[in-house]
């Protein structure tokens, strides 16, 4: 069992002991150093946090000691109970509050759950903020509020709805095309909140929703990280439903996932790819992803005259750069698009959107759609290394053994070769290198990495 201590929040499995699991002590602890955090930034008379939770089984609990906890330094909440991420993002803006707490372990197995911490704009801390969270809760350097000045907990349940408003509003959403396109759409929402929100979006938009694993119970029908080996059952049901395509989500709903008509992947690398060609096909601009996304991102924006630009993994890496660069469209490769029209968070609901309304304008099945993009096939593997071994150092060899290449190291090193390329990242937490490659056919990124691999090996002298 595990308590994974970062500046991106708390995240461990239920059960067990303080300090060693995610347990009721833990959740109290970091919630009252956030509500302390966030108290800090502004003085002020009164203030505001939306709380919020997916539907697994930990959920209700741990969103009761949060909130209770944020009563007890003063500060009101707003409580969105059954929720998504990008939902409580949005609500955060649109509450005028001072940040957003959101109970989630996202694509991790049903043991886990997680708090994961917003900023007063709806967005994940930065590094900086999250690590004087973690001094303050080791510190215990929390106060509370007096018997007059306790909080209050304000329920709303209306803000998937208004969530669905604000995505229908986008002027890049064509809800008159999608309804003429009749679309039959399966929908896997792994028994969690996304089994609400996505139904519930299709509908507005006039689609046949044929739900399967919709209700927001907390017992996912499989591992509920959306990849392959995880939806043959979607991709059994998309072709016996005669459907034109599925729709697959993790179960904060901040990943997305399609599957061709044929029950076909189309690939999380390319949910990002197909939305950024619609958006930039009527609004030409540049784009983000992380280091260790496709090519093919670049690929579409150099297409419609737009530059492309790489940032560091982790997706407040990922808004830094998209505002410093003032993207039209970002995201990373696991299926997450950010869209600063609506918000700067990972958004399934945008991204359903959008890429609806590609598929309704372009007239074309899924498949042909997927085909119309460049073809890239990706290696993921990992190295492990003995604890004495100087990690940095090797990178940093590799980094000088590639010097002639296109190389970057803001995150890791990744080298860009003119048909493949390499992203070599350490773990934080144990001394692993993981080793990321990309070519135009499977064998080849198989290829390269296991080439790095035997690199790296023998610059370490293993």
């Amino acid at each position: 069992m595990t308590l994974i201590k970062s500046i991106s929040g708390i995240r461990g499995t239920i059960g067990g002991k303080p300090e060693e699991n995610l347990t009721p002590i833990d959740a109290v602890k970091f919630a009252a150093a956030y509500g302390t955090y966030i108290k800090k930034q502004r003085n002020k008379d009164t203030y505001k946090v939306v709380v919020g939770r997916d539907a697994r089984l930990s959920g209700e609990m741990l969103q009761q000691l949060v909130m209770q906890t944020l009563v007890g330094l003063g500060i009101d909440v707003v409580d969105l109970d059954l929720s998504t991420t990008p939902t409580v993002e949005l609500a955060v803006q649109l509450e005028h509050a001072d940040g957003g707490i959101i109970l989630t372990a996202s694509h991790n197995p049903k043991q886990w759950n997680a708090l994961k911490l917003l900023d007063k704009n709806g967005e994940f801390l930065n590094a900086e903020a999250g690590a004087e969270i973690l001094k303050l809760a080791e510190d215990s350097a929390v106060t509370f509020a007096e018997v007059d000045a306790l909080g209050a907990i304000h329920k709303n349940d209306a803000y998937i709805d208004i969530h669905i408003d604000e995505v229908l509003d986008l002027d890049l959403v064509d809800e008159d095309a999608i309804k003429a396109a009749n679309f039959k759409i399966v929908v896997d929402g792994v028994n969690s909140t996304g089994g609400i929100a996505i139904p519930m979006l299709l509908e507005r938009l006039g689609v046949y929703v044929e739900k399967l694993y919709c209700e927001p119970t907390g017992n996912f029908p499989h591992n509920p990280e959306p990849l392959k080996e995880h939806l043959t059952d979607i991709c059994k049901l998309v072709p016996e439903e005669n459907a034109d395509l599925g729709i697959v989500v993790d179960p904060d709903v901040d990943r997305l996932a399609f599957i061709d008509e044929t029950g076909e992947m189309f690939g999380e690398e390319y949910t990002l790819v197909a939305c950024a060609d619609y958006v930039l096909s009527e609004n030409p601009g540049d784009t983000v992803s992380n280091l260790s996304s496709s090519r093919a991102l670049r690929d579409i924006t150099q297409k419609h005259g737009g530059t492309y630009h790489a940032a560091a993994v982790g997706e407040v890496n990922v808004v830094t750069k998209m505002k410093e660069v003032n993207a039209v469209i970002g995201g990373e490769g696991n299926g997450g698009i950010i869209y600063p029209e609506s918000h700067y968070g990972r958004d399934a609901l945008v991204g359903v959107a959008l890429f609806l309304t590609h598929l309704a304008k372009k007239k074309i099945k899924v498949s042909e759609l997927r085909a119309s993009y460049p073809a890239y096939f990706m290696s993921k593997k990992k190295i492990e290394l003995t604890p004495t071994l100087d990690v940095d150092a090797i990178l940093k060899e590799i980094a000088q053994r590639y010097q002639n290449e296109d190389v970057n190291t803001i995150d890791g090193v990744k080298i860009d070769f003119e048909n493949y390329w390499v992203h070599l990242r350490k773990s934080n937490t144990e001394p692993i290198i993981r080793i990321y490659t990309e070519a135009q056919t499977q064998t080849e990124a198989d290829q390269v990495a296991d080439t790095m691999i035997s690199e790296i090996k023998s610059i370490a002298g293993i």
